[in-house]
């Protein structure tokens, strides 16, 4: 075997080496060339492969590599932010899994001041890419700690009120919609401990409350969820329960969202409004699904301001109420219903609408009886005179009983009772007719309704006898406001006369006995009387008070307008489907109670739809019945199987 012979004098040491070895000295001298360059890229080196060896991805040792890392950075610039972000990610899910797994984790976050970290991180950043890394990290920490001294160690110093008021770039639209997110996580772990930790107080007094303050910058944005989220976020502040925080959301100028938040409620059902009045004219998809989302909107709102005023914060729930009422109700709902034109004018569909969200979503008696009372509200007349919503008097008013109306003549009781006439009399007395009297400028808000019932459209009648429907199921009102308005049911009357007569009360005995029913026959009951009273003193409204009058005119006066209306014409069917239950409701215990005049109306109504259906029932419509029927019946087997 021949030996390699030994390299030239002179030669370079690894000329015997092989191919490669050119290239490796090649690389040696520059290296000697520039020395500071070589080590600089041996750190770099050292650097990555410090970053990529293999570590327990949930380990201490981990977290403490982020966490020196980060300390090193003293500028974020885009060379390191993909490291500073993925950094920030990777701590989130470290915390997260600590709690779960190891005390250890949240104990070493605490002794490396890891918050006061991530707020030198945002004082040095100025992208964008970081902040929203920094915001995830935050929620995604705040939502899923469960160990409650972790959430008191992150709420209980200044770094999470910097973050709170740090002037992130909200023109980006991810920002908002993280940060949003960040107070929302913060809210969802309110109570009385953790609150108290987000506010300054003095004196015992909350003076500052940057998260509260700070959420209300966008309680009106444009975006729908972030509207939601903030309202969220109060709700769970209201919550809390917190006497000295209630005081400081309670006072000026933190008190004017309220105000603010109705006015905004003002503007929506004006815009419902004006979409409603255009697809009158025109129904378009478009149109009826704007609608819609505005009717969606409206009831959120409301169901909002019942949350607050179920909050258990008397002062807020006050001032909900009084702006609902001042700025809603008395100023535009309550004059649109009489036609009256004003700058904040309204239909009267939608009035009715509102009244009815009112009642039906606010459970408050304060609100419930203010609104049942304001409808006795009329508008100045010194000459109004006494009748029924049709006009003329009703042969109830006069006490005349159905056998003293049997006396009559056949052909004077015809042209009394003919539907006709009584609806021409009706249509006479709506507010926006030409003809309309002075006895209906005069009408309190009760009559004008039933005036609608009888003579109105079919958006305005189906419009009242749900506000009528609704206020008979608002079970805040007392019985006689509802006897005050004339649709206490005969049922719950009787029951409590009876009740009071087992208890031995001897007027209530006389009057569960005699023929004649209501209340009282010479007042209206005491809730009544209070809000008729509150009405005049607080708000200045003119009320009609018909102490003259008895419950039981009050109910005839609703009967006649119901019979009145199944004798009208054209009147759709889910119009007289409401009518028909509230009808129901009302019917009288006795017939000596039911007059000739609601007989032979309902006799001509009954008469009259019969023919119509035996007219319809000759279409085609009934041949295609049997066979929908037998489909539906299959379809109902499945279901039972």
């Amino acid at each position: 075997m021949r030996c390699a012979p030994p390299p030239a004098a002179g030669a370079a040491p690894w000329a015997a080496q092989g191919e490669r070895s050119p290239r490796v000295g090649t690389a040696s001298c520059a290296s000697e060339l520039a020395p500071h360059a070589h080590h600089a890229d041996r750190r770099s080196f050292a650097a990555m492969w410090l970053f990529w060896r293999t570590r327990n991805r949930f380990s201490i040792e981990e977290l403490r590599y982020l966490t020196d890392q980060l300390q090193k950075i003293h500028v974020v610039y885009e060379a390191n932010k993909e490291f500073v972000v993925e950094a920030l990610r990777s701590i989130a899910e470290l915390m997260i899994y600590g709690d779960q797994h190891d005390p250890l984790f949240f104990e070493f976050f605490m002794e490396k001041q890891i918050m006061g970290e991530f707020a030198r991180i945002l004082r040095i950043s100025k992208l964008s890419r970081v902040s929203l890394q920094l915001l995830q990290t935050m929620s995604i920490m705040i939502q899923n700690l469960r160990n409650e001294h972790s959430i008191y160690y992150i709420f209980s110093n200044e770094h999470i009120n910097f973050l709170i008021t740090y002037s992130f770039d909200f023109q980006i639209d991810e920002m908002l919609s993280y940060y949003i997110s960040f107070l929302r996580a913060i809210s969802g772990k309110l109570n009385k401990n953790t609150i108290s930790l987000l506010v300054t107080t003095k004196n015992d007094e909350v003076i500052s409350f940057p998260l509260y303050v700070e959420a209300l910058k966008f309680a009106f944005h444009e975006d729908s969820m972030i509207r939601v989220a903030i309202r969220t976020l109060t709700l769970n502040v209201y919550h809390v329960g917190d006497e000295s925080v209630n005081r400081f959301v309670s006072r000026v100028p933190l008190s004017d969202y309220f105000s603010d938040m109705v006015k905004h409620f003002q503007k929506q059902c004006i815009d419902l409004d004006k979409l409603v009045v255009r697809s009158a004219r025109n129904a378009e998809p478009v149109l009826m699904a704007s609608i819609e989302d505005a009717i969606v909107q409206i009831e959120d709102a409301l169901y909002y301001f019942s949350d607050v005023m179920s909050s258990g914060i008397p002062d807020l729930g006050n001032f909900i109420t009084e702006n609902i009422l001042q700025l809603l109700v008395f100023r535009i709902v309550l004059p649109s219903l009489q036609r009256q034109r004003t700058d904040l004018w309204i239909s009267v569909s939608t009035s009715m609408y509102l009244l009815c969200c009112i009642l039906h979503i606010f459970k408050d008696k304060d609100m419930a009886s203010t609104v049942a009372a304001a409808l006795f509200h009329q508008p100045d007349c010194p000459d109004r005179k006494q009748g029924t919503p049709n006009g003329c008097t009703s042969e109830h008013d006069h006490g005349i009983s159905e056998n003293q109306v049997s006396n009559t003549s056949a052909e004077d009781q015809s042209k009394a009772d003919k539907p006709t006439s009584s609806s021409s009399a009706h249509l006479q007395c709506l507010p926006d007719h030409p003809s309309a009297s002075d006895f209906c400028q005069g009408n309190t808000l009760r009559e004008h309704l039933l005036s609608y019932i009888t003579g109105g459209d079919g958006s305005q009648a189906l419009g009242s006898l749900c506000l009528f429907a609704t206020l008979l199921q608002t079970k805040e009102l007392d019985e006689s406001m509802l006897d005050a308005l004339g649709i206490l049911p005969q049922r719950k009357q009787h029951k409590k006369l009876l009740l009071q007569a087992l208890v031995g009360e001897d007027t209530a005995e006389r009057q569960l006995f005699s023929s004649s029913s209501g209340v009282a026959d010479d007042s209206i009951c005491s809730d009544f009387d209070i809000y008729i009273r509150k009405l005049q003193s607080n708000y200045g409204l003119q009320c009609h008070h018909p102490r003259q009058l008895t419950s039981k005119v009050h109910r005839y006066q609703v009967l006649d307008a119901l019979v009145t209306l199944f004798s009208r014409a054209n009147i759709p069917a889910d119009v007289r489907v409401v009518g028909g239950w509230l009808f129901r409701q009302l019917l009288p215990h006795g017939e000596d109670e039911f007059t000739a005049f609601h007989l032979k109306l309902l006799k001509d109504s009954h008469k009259d739809c019969s023919e119509k259906l035996l007219e319809e029932s000759g279409g085609c419509w009934c041949d295609l019945l049997l066979p929908i029927v037998r489909e539906a019946w299959k379809n109902c087997k499945k279901v039972s199987n």
